[in-house]
């Protein structure tokens, strides 16, 4: 299969284009980042485009399958608006650009507590963008709901960190469903979602996860 992947430069995505590169399932990868990418690899294409002005009619966008692992927070946004292009604006150009060109498959890093009717502004993104995915109408739709990502990331999110060191002391007491999310098994999902996809759609919780 031929995959296009967006958010190749971070924690987790940087994870999906290792294991996407190192399936015999995957033909080729389609991976647009802001900057060019420190890998070689013969399946790969690294169109380096900034988000905000994609070449839409571009050839490479006709793929069999899309994994979008793109995704901030507001701190590092600056902005609920730049947030939510982001998390919401960017995720849904790049679904409805390859679904028109016949994508069927696609699989969403989405987040534990997503919904489009939540009072919090970042679970309300993530369920805001959940719902315009179904609504194109993909063959094969599978949304990853992880919890607190484990992994290291370039970037250091204090607050972050402090939950990871403590939900890692009380990982073998707490419920799976509240327990760190390797990124490697948040790469894993994603990529199986595609390479494999199963038709309708399927959510996969944090405790699947852990």
């Amino acid at each position: 299969m031929r995959v296009l992947l967006a958010g190749a430069t971070g924690l987790v995505g940087a994870q999906v284009l290792r294991r996407l590169l190192a399936d015999a399932r995957c033909s080729a990868v389609v991976a647009p980042t802001r900057r060019p990418l420190p890998v070689v690899d013969a399946r790969l294409h690294n169109p380096v485009h900034d988000f905000a002005a994609l070449p839409l009619d571009a050839p490479w966008w006709q793929v069999d399958a899309a994994i979008c692992a793109l995704g901030s927070t507001l701190k590092q946004a600056g902005s609920r608006e730049a947030f939510r292009q982001v998390d919401h604006g960017y995720p849904l150009l790049i679904a409805r650009t390859v679904r028109a060109r016949g994508c069927a498959v696609f699989a969403l890093n989405s987040a534990m507590g997503a919904d489009a009717a939540s009072r919090f502004f970042y679970n309300r993104v993530k369920g805001e963008l959940e719902r315009d995915l179904r609504a194109l109408g993909f063959d094969a739709l599978t949304l990853v709901r992880p919890g607190l990502i484990g992994g290291e990331r370039l970037e250091k999110r204090a607050g972050e960190h402090a939950a990871l060191v403590v939900l890692s002391a009380l990982g073998p007491v707490l419920p799976k469903a509240w327990r760190i999310n390797p990124a490697e098994r948040i790469a894993g999902a994603l990529v199986e979602a595609v390479l494999a996809p199963t038709p309708g759609e399927r959510v996969v919780g944090s405790a699947a996860l852990a």
